[in-house]
């Protein structure tokens, strides 16, 4: 017979007895079957770690050759070579400004679009057609609008990454904003809020959730274009060291230059996601 575990949550006043207690994420280790062998915070790495473990011995075996796919552990020791001889922090750095203005630029200008045209109805009948059109316009495909106009400099750069991340930020803020709840907009007409006070307390807390979507959505973006933009005219970044890796085939340099946009891409993300855990707190919504 399994003892009974009584566990309090604090805070909740709940009290939680049975054979088995649910963890700080409502699970147990009877509900997460074969994966309660290993500890939680492994769960996401098996999947790479059996992938790349079939990579290094079919590597190994010959199965492969390394000038097309070089082993991980090849990759492993050109990363610390480059990062030892500090060409991977010169990279890294470049790219991030770029990035990083780019993103700023894009969200703020997004946001602000998105807060305008959501609440007047007079700026969404005239601008946000226009704003509809130019979305369905390939962003690479104004890479040469963006070189004859700009040149091949760091502002063409970043006014291509901040264009990418403008539409996801600015059409999920107006999503958000057109989705509140009109009977709470009665409320605080009928509480004799002013605008500053509608949009404080109601109208961009009820938005919150589409907004940090949007810059999620919008930062993905922003290191995909990055790569198309590092290869105008540049001579630091992630994206002009995998293309020079490319041209003198050199693979495991490609591949560490893909695995750096992968980690920073994936701590953009999650850097938004504990957003989200902080301000939006409040919401009871499907863990799944």
């Amino acid at each position: 017979m399994g003892k009974s575990v009584s566990v309090s949550a604090k805070g909740s006043g709940q009290t939680f007895s049975g054979k088995t207690a649910p963890n700080v994420y409502g699970r147990t280790v009877k509900d997460l079957g074969w994966l309660g062998v290993f500890p939680f915070w492994t769960h996401g790495l098996l999947v790479p770690f059996v992938l790349l473990a079939v990579w290094q011995a079919a590597g190994m075996s010959g199965l492969v050759g390394k000038e097309q796919l070089p082993t991980p552990s090849d990759i492993a020791r050109r990363f610390a070579e480059l990062g030892l001889n500090g060409e991977l922090l010169r990279h890294i750095g470049v790219s991030f400004v770029r990035a990083a203005s780019g993103f700023g630029l894009g969200a703020l200008a997004g946001l602000l679009t998105g807060l305008f045209t959501g609440i007047g109805k007079m700026i969404e009948r005239t601008l946000d057609p226009s704003l509809q059109m130019l979305k369905t316009v390939p962003l690479l495909a104004l890479i040469p609008l963006f070189i004859l106009w700009f040149g091949i400099g760091e502002f063409s750069k970043i006014l291509m990454i901040s264009l990418a991340a403008f539409f996801p930020v600015y059409l999920n803020t107006f999503t958000g904003i057109r989705g509140v709840d009109s009977k709470l907009y009665e409320v605080t007409r009928i509480l004799r809020y002013s605008r500053i006070q509608q949009l404080r307390k109601l109208i961009i807390p009820s938005a919150l959730p589409h907004i940090l979507l949007g810059l999620r959505l919008a930062m993905g973006v922003s290191w995909l274009v990055l790569v198309f933009a590092e290869l105008m005219g540049t001579s630091a970044g992630i994206g002009y060291m995998i293309e020079d890796a490319r041209t003198y085939s050199n693979t495991d340099i490609v591949f560490v230059g893909i695995i750096l946009f992968a980690c920073v891409g994936s701590l953009s993300d999650l850097a938004v996601r504990a957003l989200e855990r902080r301000w939006l707190g409040w919401r009871d919504t499907f863990k799944g």
